[in-house]
């Protein structure tokens, strides 16, 4: 396979839903990737509209129904049945999706369980959609050339463990590639304007991180130690793509935990490998 295209993320709106791709990506190379907003779907307040979390407390049929809207919306509404969705657990366990585990959490109201107590997943296999949920938190997806693709959930305690480094040296020996060779994406979540924590929390990351973790605002930069984590495991950073986006600042786009004070749904970060024609 050819050296993947340089990561870039813009909007799309696709039947009322926004979400952040890489187009080029999935021209060049069959993966679709996406970071949702909160815009379209049907549940109501204070989850609307496309909260596609099943534990926030929105009714089962109204999840379920958004994650067949999202997955129409990105043109895969046919691997509606192999989406896989983890229980995540702000831990750092990552799980090899194979044929198994797929469809794992697809559905809310009927089917298998969520993959249990994980927060990062990896698979090579085609048709098989990986959907972590996010309000706040640091969404992260990877592909490697082969191409195998991975999705990250990195909050304050995944982030502290390294979790997407982890995950990106796991990526690249699956491949069997260089972790310069990968490209990343890191969605919207909460930015150090915001996201003020205790000083023992803040000392572990500047002592793992160094000073960029701590913010001029006094705030813990989860960007930089996601992105520090990220190219300690050798990803370059110019293979590296940020949305840049607050989620606290952008109630209207995203939801946020912590500025809806914990009543609210979950965004997504999604990855899919097409089936070769």
């Amino acid at each position: 396979m050819p050296p993947l295209p340089a990561p870039r993320l813009a909007t799309v709106s696709l039947d009322g839903i926004s979400v952040w791709t890489d187009t080029q990506l999935a021209w060049e190379t069959g993966v679709i990737i996406a970071f949702s907003e909160r815009g379209g779907g049907v549940s109501q307040a204070p989850y609307a509209g496309l909260n596609l979390a099943s534990h926030v407390g929105d009714e089962p049929d109204a999840v379920d129904a958004n994650r067949a809207h999202l997955l129409a919306a990105l043109g895969i509404a046919q691997l509606r049945d192999s989406l896989t969705v983890p229980e995540q657990v702000h831990g750092d366990e990552i799980v090899l999706i194979d044929a198994p585990r797929v469809g794992s959490g697809a559905f809310v109201v009927a089917g298998r369980p969520p993959v249990p107590a994980t927060d990062a997943l990896v698979t090579a296999l085609e048709a098989v959609p990986l959907m972590l949920c996010f309000a706040d938190c640091v969404p992260v997806i990877l592909v490697a050339p082969g191409p195998i693709i991975a999705v990250v959930h990195a909050g304050w305690r995944g982030a502290l463990a390294s979790l997407p480094g982890a995950t990106a040296l796991a990526v690249a020996r699956m491949a069997g590639c260089s972790s310069t060779e990968l490209r990343a994406y890191i969605g919207p979540h909460i930015r150090a304007c915001h996201y003020e924590v205790d000083a023992t929390t803040m000392s572990h990351f500047v002592n793992t991180f160094g000073t960029l973790a701590r913010a001029a605002s006094g705030g813990l930069n989860l960007e930089a130690a996601v992105t520090t984590s990220l190219t300690d495991a050798g990803v370059a950073t110019c293979s590296i793509a940020c949305l840049g986006t607050c989620t606290a600042e952008a109630t209207d786009r995203f939801f946020s935990y912590r500025a809806e004070q914990g009543l609210t749904g979950r965004h997504a970060a999604l990855a899919c490998i097409l089936p070769r024609v």
